[in-house]
């Protein structure tokens, strides 16, 4: 499933365009025992409810393809089959087969990893998929119906303990805590809906937790094959680069933003000779083109292509752009605005010791040097004006008075 995919999908989870037919959920303690299990059809839910219910299935398609969105893909053997065939028997009977449902929910609770309560949800839709003219302008006529299923795992916290106004005692006092369902943590929407067809082979998953993703479930629980999200690669691709400079951790963090902007660098100049639309891979000789390029040497640029081309050698290699780290290019470009402000403070220090400050003048002692005569020295003191405490130093109109090498005007 591409950006335009998902965006296709998401848009039918809002009141106004929304389809589902049938709600199914199952209430889990931390102890993995179900406390309650229940379905209804979903146009009888209350209102309020079913924003809520909305906003939950919209979140299982939210966040960035290849991190927050994993494509899985189900392999050919006997067992990722049944899991399969479950999903899709389960699809098949718009929900209302409960022993299918429960063998599921059974399948969830023995592989998921979180310790705590969760709520598990199933919605069923269909979608009459609308033809597309060739230049995406949406025509009534259907040409396949999309028939699929969203699963929404949410955490289901306590509220905080709080004051709060006790209407019937007419006082304030303890407020009753609640068990709370919170936006999914995971979730999926199978099958998957890949160039605007359905697709049997993929699940489109969701993680919330992009750095440690739940590689059990996904494994275990829905027997796919698991993958690396993008925030997992970036981490690892860092990892490598940091492990071949030497020097303290400021030094290293330095090293890092000079190679994330040879990486932009490297990106904009592929997209250009290839088109934007096009993705760009970067390989093992990549890598060491962009590391020597930031100023790391041959030598070391060498050996962290070697352990990268290792590293995923089990994995597709990455695509660059997920390598990249947007908010390092952001301090990368404050770092280099401070720079050129520093370059720049170098310059006017070198123009004020033209037109005569002296090394001994420097003003380096701090943000604020006076220097007066031995007589005036006792009298300089300190007073407030208008609210602001200022400096006050005599003047008698006769002494020349320079201010940073410069002749101060008499006003």
């Amino acid at each position: 499933m591409n950006s335009k995919d998902i965006l296709e999908i998401k848009r039918r989870f809002k009141k106004d365009s929304a389809t589902f037919s049938k709600l199914v959920g199952c209430y889990v303690n931390s102890e993995k025992v179900k406390i309650t299990t229940w379905g209804e059809n979903f146009y009888d839910i209350e209102e309020d409810d079913m924003f809520k219910y909305l906003e939950i299935a919209g979140k299982v398609l939210s966040g960035h393809p290849g991190d927050q969105l994993m494509e899985l893909s189900f392999e050919e053997d006997d067992e990722i089959s049944e899991t399969r065939d479950l999903l899709l028997a389960i699809r098949d009977s718009k929900l209302n087969d409960d022993e299918l449902i429960e063998k599921f929910f059974d399948s969830v609770i023995e592989s998921y990893n979180y310790v705590g309560n969760y709520l598990i949800l199933l919605y069923h839709d269909i979608y009459d998929i609308p033809m597309k003219t060739s230049d995406n302008m949406l025509l009534d006529d259907s040409e396949e119906v999309y028939e699929y299923l969203v699963c929404a795992i949410c955490p289901v916290t306590l509220s905080k303990a709080a004051l709060g106004y006790r209407e019937e005692e007419n006082r304030i006092g303890s407020r009753t805590r609640d068990w709370i369902v919170t936006l999914p943590d995971s979730g999926f929407v199978y099958p998957a809906f890949s160039d605007r067809s359905s697709d049997n082979h993929h699940i489109m998953f969701y993680t919330k937790n992009v750095k440690d993703p739940d590689n059990v479930f996904w494994e275990e629980g829905l027997h796919t094959a698991s993958k690396m999200t993008s925030t997992q690669k970036r981490l690892a691709f860092e990892d490598m680069v940091k492990s071949a400079i030497s020097g303290e951790p400021e030094e290293q963090k330095e090293a890092i933003l000079d190679v994330e902007d040879s990486l932009n660098t490297f990106i904009t100049y592929k997209k250009e000779r290839i088109g934007d639309d096009e993705e760009v891979f970067l390989s093992p000789e990549d890598v060491e083109e962009v590391l020597t390029d930031s100023g790391i040497s041959e030598h070391r640029a060498s050996k962290v292509a070697t352990n990268y081309e290792a590293f995923f050698a089990d994995e597709q290699i990455p695509l660059a752009e997920e390598l990249l780290d947007t908010r390092a290019l952001k301090n990368n470009e404050v770092r280099m605005e401070n720079k050129e402000l520093q370059r720049q403070v170098v310059k006017l220090n070198d123009k004020l010791r033209e037109a005569g400050l002296s090394e001994d003048d420097d003003t380096s002692e701090g943000p604020i040097t006076i220097r007066v005569s031995p007589e005036l020295a006792d009298e300089v003191c300190t007073t407030i004006v208008d609210g602001q405490r200022c400096l006050i130093i005599p003047y008698d109109g006769a002494s020349e008075v320079m201010v940073n090498g410069q002749m101060l005007e008499e006003y």
